[in-house]
């Protein structure tokens, strides 16, 4: 079953889609519908406020923004809807991309931005598809199901490693 609403996945620039691919591949995983657009905060700010303002009319849940360099556009977006958005501040190779995420995570009071890691794309779907899970059972159980092969995984890496030890 898809989730009842969509994600947006928003890039100021085309150059940032092998960082955003990992969100991609993460919703379609979950099987959550998204569309991905590039719109930039400077080169195209009216697209990319009414996009926002109507997003949650077209159906959208959440907004994941992600933008190098300046990197306003997380916070453009959010300027003109109350949807959730989540910001990926993309890494240049300017300032290593403590720019973006600065520019991501710093907002003014009543405009919040979450921000993920410097390139955490895959975080960005996870917790945009945690949020629509609020609402969606089914997805809620899939994301308990991928927590649950993590720990597994991780349990499996400890007993490999005290076998590991018990051989020194």
């Amino acid at each position: 079953m898809m989730a009842d609403k969509k994600v947006a996945i928003i890039m100021g620039s085309d150059s940032d889609f092998p960082v955003v691919s990992a969100a991609v591949k993460r919703l379609k995983i979950l099987e959550i519908p998204m569309e991905v657009h590039v719109m930039s905060a400077h080169r195209t700010p009216q697209a990319a406020a009414e996009f926002s303002a109507s997003a949650a009319e077209n159906g959208f849940g959440v907004i994941i923004a992600a933008a190098g360099k300046a990197a306003h556009l997380a916070g453009v977006l959010a300027a003109h809807t109350v949807l959730p958005v989540i910001g990926i501040p993309i890494k240049s190779s300017t300032l290593d991309g403590l720019d973006a995420l600065l520019a991501t995570v710093q907002m003014p009071s009543g405009i919040p931005v979450a921000t993920v890691a410097i390139d955490g794309a895959d975080n960005a779907a996870i917790l945009a598809a945690q949020m629509l899970a609020l609402s969606d059972e089914t997805l809620a159980a899939k994301l308990r199901a991928m927590k649950q092969t993590m720990a597994e995984g991780v349990a499996q890496k400890d007993a490999a490693l005290q076998a590991k030890i018990q051989e020194l």
